[in-house]
């Protein structure tokens, strides 16, 4: 059997998403997704999900919390976290500044569990889910240092990177029929009994 990890980037997974108009597929179990990728002869050793916590809107900010703690019941799963970069900008009509936000550290997150994780040979193959460009280097680096390890891209949905498929080994693309076996039940138990519930606006 190959040894399969798991690499989610959690916004352009959302953004992919979003773009689709595909809300019902918010409430996603990201590890149940990732299995529905296999191929017979594989199995899931862990899987790691890369995201930022927003700040605002509160009404975002409470749903993205109650997904991460239904994320968090999940075994062989962990979540890393990075951060926002507010640069300001001026309007050159009007002179009117305001922040614009910018997602930090994900690739860079994402670039070094590939490697620790190649290096250490805890996989075979490396299943990534992103269409991020900015990923092509890690993704070489490993073919180039480790002939015998696979690195395979699963687009999510609109989303598509010319770069990382010439890069990779292989890819796949997500579509409705994953992710329709892989959605999160309407309420999720915590260890605690603590009873987590989908968000009505992701009905």
């Amino acid at each position: 059997m190959q040894r399969v990890v798991a690499y989610v980037d959690g916004f352009n997974l959302y953004y992919g998403l979003r773009d689709k108009r595909w809300k019902w597929f918010y409430w996603l179990n990201i590890q149940s997704m990732v299995q529905n990728l296999l191929k017979p002869n594989q199995a899931l050793v862990s899987t790691k999900y890369f995201t930022t916590v927003i700040k605002r809107p509160p009404d975002k900010q409470k749903r993205q919390a109650v997904f991460l703690e239904a994320l968090r019941t999940l075994s062989d799963f962990k979540i890393f976290y990075g951060h926002w970069l507010s640069n300001p900008v001026t309007c050159r009509k009007c002179g009117h500044t305001y922040e614009v936000h910018h997602e930090k550290m994900t690739d860079v997150n994402i670039a070094v569990e590939l490697m620790s994780d190649a290096f250490q040979d805890h996989l075979d193959v490396a299943l990534l889910v992103s269409a991020d460009s900015d990923l092509v280097g890690p993704v070489k680096a490993i073919r180039g240092l480790f002939p015998r390890k696979r690195v395979v891209i699963a687009f999510p949905p609109k989303r598509i990177s010319a770069a990382l498929k010439a890069a990779a080994h292989g890819h796949t693309f997500i579509g409705r029929n994953v992710l329709s076996k892989s959605v999160f039940p309407d309420k999720v138990v915590k260890s605690d009994g603590f009873v987590l519930s989908r968000p009505p606006e992701w009905r």
